[in-house]
């Protein structure tokens, strides 16, 4: 059954024109993924959908009684209340009911009101009404299910009472959801609900996904949560919303044919208005030298032949993608890279125990572990940012380390990404412009301070800048993150072709599978070693957590 719907919607930011004449029907139960590239008003859409922007012209419908949960890109909550609380916000009309009981009882506790026995009874009479109210729309259980979706989102008991500005990223994130899933919504409208997620936050979203029973809109640059809990893919380009029913990897298959169909549409197409073009300019010959009625009705059909087509578009085969594409560097040694029995203690705080691997010339390896584990902190060892407490680092001689880091940390906001590219090579104006619009930027974008760029944006700046600078290994920490697919398939490509060695840290799971042959994972403060790319790793792990699940049993 129909639960809402957009019909002929047009949405601008002034002279920017996001989407216009969109139309989307959604029923009970499906489950879509909206993809696209950044930029393209995947969010927008998300915000009209969920009632927090209003269109320009067009309607949003929704069925009688359908309650709408919205989870934003970035959910940060009242920074001094408590994860709990912000979750029972999720259903503000048992927190009013639950007001309202309050101030009665207080009424009822004054010895005036007992005093009055015909307004102490009608007390007591609109406290039963409200209670009655307060157990019907499910008020007593409240307080438990917020606590069981806090659990069930990886959130611990010690935990619910800490402020929302205690917790991470990924947390706040996680907290936002069980806010939406406790007001038992019709429609859930998740935008990037992975941003910040570990692995195992990732396993445990694709449940809550996978088991939510309502209609669900998911904005999702991973393609294993859009393969695994995904019935139907909505695209957006160019302000036109085309559906494709599967998953992400029947979407690519059907995307292909599709175009290639209209592709020969097309052309046929064309064919067939060329031949008519040169009959109407035959007859308008004939008829010039030889005034004939005959001649002018034929061309004029003609004419009206080619004005009744339903044109076909020309399909755009190849979308506008990043020029990354790392280039030849030196060679080094066999062994790149060493570290050997490395800890690291902030306080008492003992952060990596007895970390000790080794990365060979012309590897791809993935560090994977949970959030909080020490990856980052590795990383800052391996580059010299930090002093390890114990062990050492050895890197080869002619080894020249490249750092993407997933905060920015490596860009100068201050400067403009013109001023960045010439810095790193001596390149004339037109040449450093030509370098920026490779990856997507505007002659505008190029000239604009890089505090001002998006997290997309300064993504694909630090990609510019790692190609630019000649570097033989790659340490990469979250390089995915806030890149649309089309640019992390870009970059999968880049990396399969670079010469050199490359160790990420990433929760893209389809990254890793497709750009890894090794996996590092820390645990406890120490490395453990899985020869093999993604799933091999996660296969392992299976044969290992199985058997201590059935010794408990």
């Amino acid at each position: 059954m129909l639960i809402a719907r957009l019909e002929q919607a047009g949405l601008s930011y002034g002279t920017r024109i996001i989407f216009e004449q969109l139309s989307l029907s959604l029923n009970d139960g499906e489950k879509i993924g909206l993809i696209g590239q950044n930029g393209t008003g995947k969010s927008s859409l998300l915000k009209v959908l969920a009632g927090v922007e209003g269109l320009n012209k067009g309607e949003r419908i929704l069925r009688k009684g359908v309650k709408v949960a919205y989870l934003p890109q970035e959910f940060n909550g009242e920074d001094q209340t408590s994860a709990l609380e912000e979750v029972l916000k999720g259903k503000p009309e048992i927190q009013a009911l639950e007001q309202a009981l309050e101030k009665i009882e207080a009424e009822l506790a004054k010895p005036e009101n007992a005093a009055d026995m015909q307004h102490f009874g009608e007390l007591l009479e609109r406290q039963a009404e409200l209670l009655e109210k307060h157990e019907e729309i499910g008020g007593p259980r409240l307080l438990n299910e917020a606590r069981g979706f806090l659990e069930q989102l990886g959130l611990p008991a010690d935990m619910h009472q800490y402020p929302v500005s205690l917790l991470s990223g990924g947390q706040r994130k996680m907290v936002g959801l069980a806010r939406c899933l406790v007001s038992q919504p019709d429609l859930l409208l998740l935008d990037e609900p992975d941003n910040h997620l570990d692995l195992e936050g990732k396993a445990r979203l694709e449940e809550v996904i996978q088991d939510f029973p309502g209609a669900l809109i998911l904005i999702s640059h991973d393609r294993y949560l859009l393969d695994d809990t995904i019935e139907e893919i909505a695209e957006l380009e160019n302000g036109v919303l085309t559906l494709y029913q599967g998953n992400y990897s029947s979407y690519t298959v059907q995307r292909e044919l599709t175009l290639l169909k209209q592709q020969q549409d097309y052309v046929s197409q064309q064919k067939e208005i060329k031949q008519l073009e040169e009959a109407i300019t035959r007859f308008k010959l004939w008829a010039s030298i030889v005034v004939n009625e005959r001649h002018i009705k034929q061309a004029r059909n003609k004419q009206r032949q080619i004005d009744r087509m339903d044109k076909i578009e020309r399909p755009v085969l190849e979308r506008r993608k990043i020029g990354l594409k790392f280039k030849s560097a030196e060679r080094g040694g066999q062994k790149v890279l060493e570290a050997r029995h490395l800890a690291k203690a902030f306080d008492d705080n003992l952060v990596l125990l007895d970390v000790d691997f080794t990365l060979r010339r012309g590897e791809r390896v993935g560090l994977v572990g949970k959030n909080g584990t020490g990856k980052s902190v590795l990383f800052r060892l391996l580059l010299g940012l930090q002093e390890a407490t114990e062990g050492e680092i050895w890197v080869g001689p002619s080894i020249r380390l490249g750092y993407y880091s997933q905060q920015h940390e490596t860009l100068d906001q201050s400067i403009t990404p013109l001023q960045l590219i010439r810095n790193l090579r001596p390149l004339r104006e037109n040449e450093a412009i030509s370098v920026l619009g490779r990856f997507l930027f505007t002659f505008r974008q190029a000239q604009e301070p890089i505090s001002k760029l998006s997290g997309g944006e300064k993504s694909r700046l630090q990609l510019a800048s790692l190609m630019l600078s000649g570097v033989n290994c790659l340490l990469l920490d979250e390089p995915t993150n806030h890149l649309d697919i089309t640019s992390t398939e870009v970059l999968e490509e880049a990396l399969n072709n670079f010469d050199g060695t490359m160790l990420t840290i990433s929760h893209d799971r389809y990254f890793l599978d497709r750009s890894c042959s090794r996996i590092l994972e820390l645990e406890e403060g120490m490395v453990l070693d899985y020869p093999g790319g993604y799933s091999y790793y996660t296969e392992q792990k299976r044969k290992i957590i199985q058997p201590s699940i059935t010794a408990k049993r």
